[in-house]
């Protein structure tokens, strides 16, 4: 009797799954390029890596043998910003596409965090010490040189001061509920993105562009990946029920916001989810 093997490939959720269910061996640039294969399903993730490996291999050409860290981080953004022309997509900044990394290499155009991954992946290939920084509002890079921290805008590859930093700041201040400036401290902001955090920064972009479109199917898909991304986040379970309401599917919603209200120690939203939930249970009677 012959076996049958079955030789199905995953499914882009299913690939996700596979990159982010171990923090030791996340690798963020391969997570982040397979964000857009919801959208983009014949993307190959392979072919987007091989392009950043062929700018890397063009960057550590221009890197003199005996430079120092502050030489190459200099010669880095001179390629990166000046010569491939990497910068803002002002015209479009809510286009999902500038979350999708194939898209913003093409185009050189994106948000913060799109190219800060991409930066990042080059600075550190000239063995910088560059990580991540999930500044409230603008994510930000930074590299450990000899002289000091240096953090930098990855839009435009400057350097930021403690008081750039502080004024960037300042609409959180209230947020935060922070009135004393000693209680304000900057170094808190400044912390290291982890890689899991680094992307789920970039799916919150993009559940905020599509919630924004009311573009349901979408937010759905966004959301089922931060929750395979983030499995104890509460939050996400309230809002793919409610996306699944919308949908139509009352079933699945009821399984998500009861699951949120079983786990969830938020208070102030619980009498509007119990309410809905309610409703639900009325409609599938």
């Amino acid at each position: 009797m012959t076996m049958k093997l079955s030789f199905k490939s995953p499914t882009p959720l299913e690939y996700f799954a596979t990159l982010v269910q171990s923090d030791s061996a996340f690798t963020q640039l391969e997570a982040a390029i397979s964000l857009a294969q919801d959208e983009y399903p014949e993307l190959d993730v392979a072919s987007v890596q091989d392009q950043i490996d062929e700018l890397m291999a063009r960057l550590k050409r221009r890197v003199p043998k005996d430079a120092g860290k502050l030489q190459k981080l200099r010669v880095l953004n001179q390629f990166f910003y000046r010569d491939l022309g990497f910068s803002v997509n002002a015209n479009d900044f809510a286009n999902p596409d500038n979350s999708y990394v194939h898209c913003v290499l093409q185009k050189r155009l994106g948000i913060p965090i799109s190219i800060g991954v991409i930066w990042l992946e080059l600075a550190q290939s000239l063995g910088l010490a560059a990580r991540g920084v999930a500044f409230p509002g603008h994510y930000l890079v930074k590299v450990h040189l000899a002289e000091g921290q240096v953090v930098i805008d990855p839009l435009t590859g400057s350097s930021l001061s403690r008081d750039e930093l502080l004024e960037r700041l300042e609409p959180y201040r209230n947020v935060a509920g922070l009135s004393d400036e000693q209680e304000f401290v900057l170094g808190h902001y400044l912390q290291p993105a982890t890689a899991r955090e680094t992307i789920g920064r970039m799916l919150r972009n993009l559940q905020e562009i599509h919630a924004m479109q009311e573009d349901w199917p979408r937010l759905l898909g966004v959301l089922e990946r931060l929750l395979v991304l983030l499995p104890r986040a509460w939050s996400i379970y309230r809002e793919r029920g409610l996306v699944y309401a919308e949908l139509g599917r009352e079933g699945h919603a009821l399984e998500d916001l009861e699951t949120y209200l079983a786990n969830s120690t938020q208070t102030a939203d619980r009498g509007a989810i119990l309410a809905r939930v309610a409703e639900l249970k009325r409609m599938t009677r």
